[in-house]
């Protein structure tokens, strides 16, 4: 059996969803054609995972990233003794709840862009991509601890 701690993850969205996580593929694709994007490719890890979806828009390429890693041992922290197998069911949770919130995120960001709150590249800025360096503009400026963004007076 199984033996679970006290149900943290309640507070985390989707962490129980059944969404098949292709589905939300499918719809942050959509939903960023509808608004623009020219080109639409996805990424995998070397163990076959896709872990982003990147496309292009006006010529600016952007990668929307699915830490799914990061989800699962999130999860993993809700049983305090594991039994085999388990950790591949919540790995595969992790895929499905990474996915469907990052699907939920869009949704909530095209609707701000829609009703004319926020503009695409406001949105979508941090997640500027360069591919020689398989770097978003977020992770640029984390790897300096955001040094750049401050100002000197």
């Amino acid at each position: 059996m199984v033996k679970k701690r006290k149900a943290a993850c309640n507070k985390i969205k989707n962490y129980t969803s059944t969404v098949p996580y292709g589905r939300s593929i499918d719809h942050i694709e959509l939903k960023l054609v509808r608004h623009g994007a020219q080109q639409i490719t996805k990424q995998y890890t070397p163990t076959g995972d896709l872990e982003g979806v990147i496309f292009s828009l006006n010529g600016i390429t952007f990668k929307l990233p699915a830490r799914i890693e990061k989800v699962k041992d999130h999860l993993m922290k809700e049983y305090s003794r594991p039994h085999k197998g388990t950790e591949e069911k919540v790995r595969e949770q992790a895929k499905i709840t990474a996915w469907k919130l990052l699907s939920d995120w869009v949704d909530v960001q095209m609707s701000l862009i829609e009703l004319e709150q926020a503009e695409m590249m406001e949105v979508f800025l941090p997640y500027t991509y360069n591919a020689s360096k398989n770097q978003t503009l977020f992770e640029f400026y984390k790897l300096s601890d955001f040094k750049q963004l401050r100002y000197v007076e």
